[in-house]
């Protein structure tokens, strides 16, 4: 697979100037940092995408410094140059261990266009992005500060991996919140990991679908087109379509699950 070995010229003063507020707030016990998403993929549209970063600490980083950096991270307080920011922080004794929880010290979302969001407590929120972030980034998380990624970030297991795209699945199909070619690229995404065990870019997923799939050619065609404009230009999307798409792919993840031997997940 390929990826840049640096971070989108848009975006790398930005990052530099994330890990260096980053390291000022929590000293020697920043253990790493490193980006994920469409930025590990070598996938990001500059005015698309969000900047997904993982950031993992020593379990002795004292909490009041978490406030502290949800501060000096928030946009404006640093402009997001991107659509927005998803920032999580871990435990680095979470991190190195594979997990079906959320297990994170700050969640925090920011930026142009993206709802404020800043969380401490992984109770808040159901566990299946962060499962699906962790994986990722020990795949092909760039690093941007610290060691090897997958000294600090261990690979969920695949059932938990499973349970969490079939989650996420169920999440798109409901359709809140979530523009609707992004809900079809994802869905691909998901068929190609139940497929081959990587994660590939929304474009490379799509295409792969499309050339095995010929009854959803179009609507994939039509969710490319949609994701080549900015996030407040999508395009509409069949709902019924999408609809049956996704849950397609939810029979794809289910017959993954079974064939790991860990039972597809219940529906409803």
């Amino acid at each position: 697979m390929n990826r840049p070995a640096l971070p989108p010229r848009e975006l790398r003063s930005y990052l530099e100037e994330l890990v260096h507020r980053t390291r000022a707030v929590c000293g020697p016990r920043l253990v790493g940092v490193l980006a994920v998403g469409s930025l590990a993929l070598g996938d990001y549209r500059h005015g698309r995408s969000d900047v997904d970063v993982t950031v993992v600490t020593d379990p002795a980083l004292p909490r009041t410094a978490l406030p502290e950096l949800a501060g000096a991270l928030a946009h404006p307080a640093l402009p997001c140059p991107a659509a927005g920011l998803e920032l999580v922080v871990y435990p680095a004794d979470f991190a190195a261990r594979p997990s079906g929880a959320a297990g994170y010290l700050l969640d925090l979302n920011t930026g142009p266009a993206l709802p404020e969001r800043i969380s401490y407590d992984p109770r808040d929120a159901p566990p299946f992005w962060y499962v699906l972030d962790r994986s990722l980034a020990h795949q092909c998380g760039l690093p941007l500060f610290g060691g090897p990624v997958r000294e600090v970030v261990a690979a969920p297991e695949r059932a938990d991996v499973l349970a969490a795209l079939r989650a996420s699945v169920r999440e798109h199909a409901d359709g809140e919140g979530h523009v609707a070619d992004n809900r079809v690229l994802n869905g691909c995404r998901s068929v190609v990991y139940c497929r081959t065990g990587r994660w590939v870019a929304k474009r490379a997923a799509a295409e792969a679908v499309a050339a095995s799939e010929e009854t959803f050619r179009p609507l994939i065609a039509d969710a490319l087109r949609s994701f080549a404009r900015p996030r407040e230009s999508a395009l509409a999307l069949p709902r019924p379509a999408v609809r049956d798409f996704l849950a397609w792919v939810a029979e794809r993840v289910d017959e993954a699950a079974r064939a790991a031997g860990t039972g597809g997940a219940p529906t409803g």
